[in-house]
């Protein structure tokens, strides 16, 4: 029997039973679409890190006591600003070397008051990261020499104390303590689920006397390039292990950061997608399970059309060949589903969805796969049904 004809018999087999095809066909286009949906959550979230990662800056080496990686247990910073510039000397280029401390904080402007993360450092942020500022301007090295009370507002903080007037010149009260503005950036939206234009930015210095810590969090380098990247990590560890002997300290570039993060969302898409494809190995064994009903149904067919000379392998492809189209017209139709449904989710929703394609060619083979693996043992058994004893069925 030609393919052509036993895909005939199979799609009349499919109409004739359109409420049944349908309910069976039900599991792959749950299976399929679930697939789709929840790999391109994962792919969304992964693309957004890394781009939120990549907005930072370039060529950047983040500096911090102890180890950074999955599992590793946080680490008391031991950093002073002494090691600021210790390090400024082992770089070779005090500009690109810059420090950070952080804490929240209220701060005020007459009855209106927002908590915001201040951020103690200094003239080197705007030659390591990329962050424009909307008005006024950044940190000055007399301002952190001297300890000025001066602040960097986030958009979002200028917004809410001042609205639409220009806060450059006026006052703030940062727990308690007088500051003159003298910049605002530009906004720059959320990295890693938190929302940079919250942030205040003054001197080092007047952060330490303000908070009444003497260490930092951390120190940043950026390197002239990116082939200088490797080099310039090694040396800075190198020179903190010789300041620090038996002290453990990381230096994290950019693609280590990105690279971790990756792992851990690919795992996490992983173990997503495999749970999604719970409802494919399900919709496959309605899919067994109604072919074995329709071989028992249709057991007298089988045995006029083997006693009119069709062979095993006849049967055998028939069946098959309408197994296969069950899930193929599932899958095909949860794909359909599916993108619809990353489509409004990335539009809709504060949830991030990418679209990939191997995703969709996976869960379309999948279905396929499902179609052949589950249909194997019902056609075989139609295959084999003696014509005798299938003609005597009743």
């Amino acid at each position: 029997m030609r393919v052509g004809e036993a895909l005939g018999m199979a799609l009349e087999s499919l109409r004739v039973n359109r409420l049944r095809s349908g309910l069976t066909m039900l599991g792959v286009i749950i299976g399929v679409s679930a697939v789709v949906v929840l790999v391109a959550i994962g792919s969304g979230a992964k693309e957004t890190i890394e781009r939120e990662i990549s907005g930072l800056g370039t060529n950047i080496i983040l500096v911090v006591q102890g180890q950074v990686g999955l599992g590793a247990v946080p680490t008391q910073s031991r950093l002073t600003l002494q090691d600021v510039e210790y390090l400024r000397r082992v770089v070779g280029d005090p500009s690109r070397v810059t420090v950070s401390t952080s804490s929240g904080e209220p701060v005020r402007v007459g009855r209106t008051e927002v908590f915001a993360t201040i951020t103690g450092t200094d003239q080197n942020v705007p030659n390591i990261f990329a962050r424009p500022l909307r008005r006024g301007r950044y940190l000055s090295e007399t301002d952190v020499d001297t300890r000025r009370r001066v602040a960097v507002l986030g958009s979002q903080v200028a917004a809410k104390l001042f609205g639409a007037v220009d806060p450059v010149g006026r006052q703030v009260m940062i727990s308690g303590v007088r500051f003159r503005v003298v910049g605002v950036y530009e906004t720059i939206g959320e990295t890693f689920g938190v929302t940079r234009d919250a942030e205040v930015h003054v001197p080092v210095t007047t952060a330490q006397r303000l908070i009444g810590l003497t260490r930092i969090n951390g120190i940043v380098v950026g390197a002239p390039g990116p082939d200088e990247i490797d080099a310039l990590q090694s040396r800075v560890l190198e020179a903190l292990s010789e300041r620090y002997p038996g002290e453990r300290f990381s230096a994290v570039t950019q693609t280590q950061l990105l690279g971790t993060i990756g792992t851990v969302l690919g795992m996490l898409t992983g173990v997503l997608a495999a749970i999604a494809g719970i409802s494919l190995l399900v919709g496959g064994v309605g899919v067994s399970n109604i072919m074995l009903v329709s071989v028992r149904e249709r057991t007298r067919e089988i045995g006029l059309r083997k006693a009119l000379g069709a062979r095993q392998r006849d049967v055998l492809s028939q069946f098959l060949i309408e197994a296969v189209l069950l899930t193929t017209i599932g899958g095909t139709v949860g794909i359909l589903i599916g993108v619809g449904g990353s489509l409004l989710i990335n539009a809709l929703s504060p949830v991030p969805a990418a679209i990939t394609w191997w995703s969709i060619a996976l869960a379309f083979g999948v279905s396929v796969a499902v179609g052949v693996f589950f249909g194997v043992a019902p056609a075989r058994r139609a295959g084999r049904l003696d014509p005798v004893v299938a003609l005597r069925a009743e």
